[in-house]
């Protein structure tokens, strides 16, 4: 097979602000797999969990280096290309690129849209949630404003987490409460607060109605989340403490769910292992993302049947996004009938 290697950028609309920094242009890698003129899309983008991080350059160089290699397989022999991925430690964004697009070749092979393939009912996807960064409460509401002008929009995911301390997490979700009073409101610390911080917001988002908390603690505490569990009203997701299905026996027992994203997982293959092991342990799923396009969110979409939340927006934040995929219907993204991923490009503006 064949590997083609192209770099974007993609522009958002709304810069995001999590605890760890701002985001408002990122630079992914599309990834093209040819074989018996069919051609399979994958996509890389970067991301950082603070102590782990995964550049362009870092994704670029090594898709590079295994590219020559995997041109000696055919997009069927998937076992043997996974032991070259991991013989040469290729970063998890980058060995998702390649995941995804095995996948999406292999849908057009046999001419089925992939959530056809896995016997996967599109009825069961759940809304998906819209992102409000960190800000001032007045730029909070008119940033949630904004995007409730812009798309159907039934849940937000509130970011929290700020370094001026809980006092202004509370001014801020309060203030995006009062101008989406109808939507339901999830939070993401991103790993912004300490234990007794935590403890605290959860009693006080209880009381608000708040469906669940994610990533409270920061990446390697993982050892007090069962304190938090034991002190919380409300259920604890992770993110940036769950990388893959190895971690998730680790903490099975000290959290209700985990946020899988692709990037970090390393494709669509591992995010199908961590939902059995998941599921296995009694915990539920939420599909999310990083700076991705409307490619590796509809790739995404295609397993999102089996998540009980979904928080896969970032494509939509895009004013630059060169491909068209996945459909938004009542705050709803529904994969379209085409085979494999179902992804086209189409000339940015248009």
């Amino acid at each position: 097979m064949q590997i083609s290697i192209d770099l974007f950028t993609v522009n958002k609309r709304f810069p995001l602000t999590i605890s760890r920094g701002t985001t408002a242009q990122t630079t992914n890698i599309w990834v093209k797999v040819s074989q018996d003129g069919i051609e399979g899309w994958g996509e890389a983008s970067p991301f950082s969990l603070g102590n782990h991080s995964q550049s362009t350059e870092m994704l670029q160089i090594a898709l590079q280096q295994v590219a020559p290699i995997l041109s000696n397989y055919h997009p069927l022999q998937r076992q043997q290309i996974q032991q070259v991925l991991q013989s040469y430690s290729i970063p998890s964004s980058a060995q998702a690129a390649i995941d995804i697009a095995l996948y999406d070749w292999l849908g057009k092979q046999v001419n089925l849209p992939l959530w056809q393939l896995w016997g996967l009912d599109c009825d069961r996807i759940v809304p998906t949630s819209v992102t409000i960064g960190i800000n001032s409460p007045e730029k909070a509401q008119a940033r949630t404003i904004d995007w409730l002008k812009f798309v159907d929009i039934k849940v937000l995911k509130i970011k929290l987490g700020s370094t001026a301390g809980i006092e202004a997490d509370k001014a801020m979700l309060l203030a995006v409460q009062e101008v989406a009073p109808v939507q339901e409101l999830f939070v993401d610390a991103n790993g912004g607060w300490s234990l007794e911080d935590a403890v605290t917001m959860c009693a006080w988002l209880g009381k608000l109605g708040i469906k669940y908390v994610e990533q409270p603690l920061p990446r390697g505490e993982e050892n007090k989340l069962l304190e938090l569990k034991k002190r919380s009203p409300l259920p604890i997701f992770v993110d940036e403490s769950c990388m893959t299905s190895a971690d998730i026996p680790l903490l099975a027992n000290s959290v209700a769910g985990i946020n899988i994203k692709l990037m970090k997982a390393g494709g669509l293959s591992e995010a199908l292992r961590m939902v059995h092991t998941a599921k296995a342990y009694g915990l539920q799923i939420m599909f999310g993302c990083y700076s991705d396009s409307t490619l590796a969110n509809t790739a995404a979409v295609h397993l999102s049947p089996l998540a009980d939340y979904l928080d896969l927006d970032s494509h939509l934040n895009l004013i630059d996004d060169p491909f068209s995929g996945a459909i938004m219907q009542q705050g709803r993204l529904q994969p379209n009938n085409k085979p494999g991923l179902g992804v086209e490009y189409r000339a940015v503006g248009k």
